[in-house]
């Protein structure tokens, strides 16, 4: 990256209230060179420009804390449904070292890296779990549910909800795109559920990509 790229990065991680930058950035270019090293041999992510790694992977996920730095801090267990190959479930283990975060997907190379990368970056606060949410049978129930780029809100609450406790909530990634019908929809979806649902405001990652967040509260 150049020095405006590295600046941009460095801004807006701070905004999401990364604490020790250097320290930050050092374990996520770990992860990226590893990410890149387990790309060569099965397929992880289709992200291979350096930019991009920052900006969609990193950024993308650490930005949950521009708003939610709060919840996160008050949740004890957190789930990242449909983790992927690690975003945000390992950027989440990273952040906030006192959490216990719970990656779950169903793939088992993705899960698998998610294990490898937690062990080279000295993560214990991290559990990942292989199968799908749907079908999870345990006696776990968590404070905070997350998803990013997974599926449309409502099939996400109907997956995951049994995996909630009592008092957890959900707080979901999302673009813009539609957020005004999704939000009306799971508003009626789950209104004898004890959740409201809102959104924040809308916001810009490096690249300049638009987010917002759809999250829930407790009537």
């Amino acid at each position: 990256m150049d020095q405006i790229q590295t600046d941009k990065i460095n801004s807006f991680l701070t905004l999401c209230g990364v604490k020790d930058i250097e320290i930050f950035i050092a374990k996520c270019t770990k992860l990226k060179d590893l990410l890149y090293e387990e790309n060569s041999k099965y397929n992880l992510t289709s992200i291979k420009d350096d930019f991009e790694f920052w900006n969609r992977h990193i950024a993308d996920s650490a930005s949950i804390g521009i708003y939610f730095r709060k919840q996160i801090l008050g949740s004890k267990t957190i789930a990242d449904i449909g983790c992927g190959a690690g975003f945000p479930s390992i950027i989440l283990a990273i952040m906030y070292p006192e959490q216990h975060i719970i990656a779950i997907d169903s793939t088992g190379k993705k899960t698998n890296f998610v294990k490898i990368a937690a062990e080279a970056l000295n993560l214990k606060n991290i559990e990942v779990i292989t199968g799908r949410s749907n079908e999870l049978k345990i006696a776990a129930r968590f404070d905070l549910i997350t998803a990013r780029a997974v599926a449309e809100p409502t099939k996400i609450f109907r997956e995951t909800y049994h995996l909630l406790s009592n008092k957890g909530n959900f707080i979901l990634y999302q673009t813009p795109s539609e957020i005004e019908t999704h939000l009306s929809v799971i508003n009626k979806f789950t209104s004898q559920d004890r959740l409201k649902w809102s959104i924040s405001e809308t916001f810009q990652i490096p690249g300049g990509e638009n987010r917002i967040f759809l999250y829930s509260n407790r009537k």
